[in-house]
């Protein structure tokens, strides 16, 4: 048994070795093109974030937190996310903005992510310019706050940490888009080395006359009958 799979892994390393060109060759390209496609053709996303805080509108009579208020705004955290997210949210934005676009277009590139066991909702907005990211989100964030008001009117809601302009991209991922190439394209090569190899009937050597016929090779014709 350990002798049969031996002399299979070393038929398996002579099929990789005989063509290797092949593997390596494929293994480039797709390794290239995923690098000029993702630094030269694939335009950059922008992503800016604001963290914004839910809690209650404070008083004389309500100086004190306790922990079933905290639990209340965790749970209504994720119908605040959905005002967020709602059209009429958006439209305001969208005006308030001048954008010629419709608001299904804004929600397209905006989440809206609740934190586990907290008081915060935290926004998210892409755009190709980094600029229209931070201040579409900082108006988008001003106009979900005064809509939760008709909901919530005792409700306190308050932005942590304001939109940035982005510095860097979060879209294309270049080296992870590289790195994804490069195994598809090795596995793609090896795929289709081992389909060429089913496919190659042809008898080459004298190894294979033996396990073909399993009978010993007698003698070989050489190939220059004048010798």
């Amino acid at each position: 048994m350990e002798q049969e799979m031996t002399l299979d892994l070393t038929e398996l390393f002579a099929i990789i070795k005989k063509r290797l060109w092949l593997i390596i060759s494929i293994t480039l390209i797709t390794t290239l093109i995923s690098a000029l496609f993702s630094f030269f053709v694939l335009t950059p996303i922008y992503e800016a974030k604001i963290s914004i805080f839910l809690g209650r509108e404070r008083t004389s009579e309500t100086l004190k937190t306790d922990y079933n208020e905290v639990l209340m705004f965790q749970k209504l955290s994720k119908t605040y996310a959905e005002i967020a997210k709602s059209k009429t949210v958006a439209e305001k934005t969208l005006k308030e903005l001048n954008k010629d676009v419709q608001a299904d277009v804004l929600l397209k590139n905006l989440t809206a992510t609740p934190q586990p066991d907290t008081q915060m909702i935290v926004l998210k907005y892409q755009s190709k310019d980094p600029q229209d990211a931070a201040l579409t989100l900082n108006t988008h964030a001003k106009n979900f706050i005064e809509e939760s008001k008709r909901f919530y009117p005792d409700g306190n809601v308050q932005i942590v940490d304001a939109a940035q302009v982005p510095q860097n991209p979060v879209k294309p991922k270049k080296m992870l888009n590289i790195a994804i190439a490069f195994v598809l394209g090795v596995m793609l090569s090896l795929g289709l080395v081992f389909i060429l190899e089913y496919m190659d009937t042809t008898v080459k050597t004298e190894d294979e006359i033996e396990k073909l016929l399993d009978l010993p090779v007698i003698g070989i014709i050489p190939k220059n009958l004048e010798e």
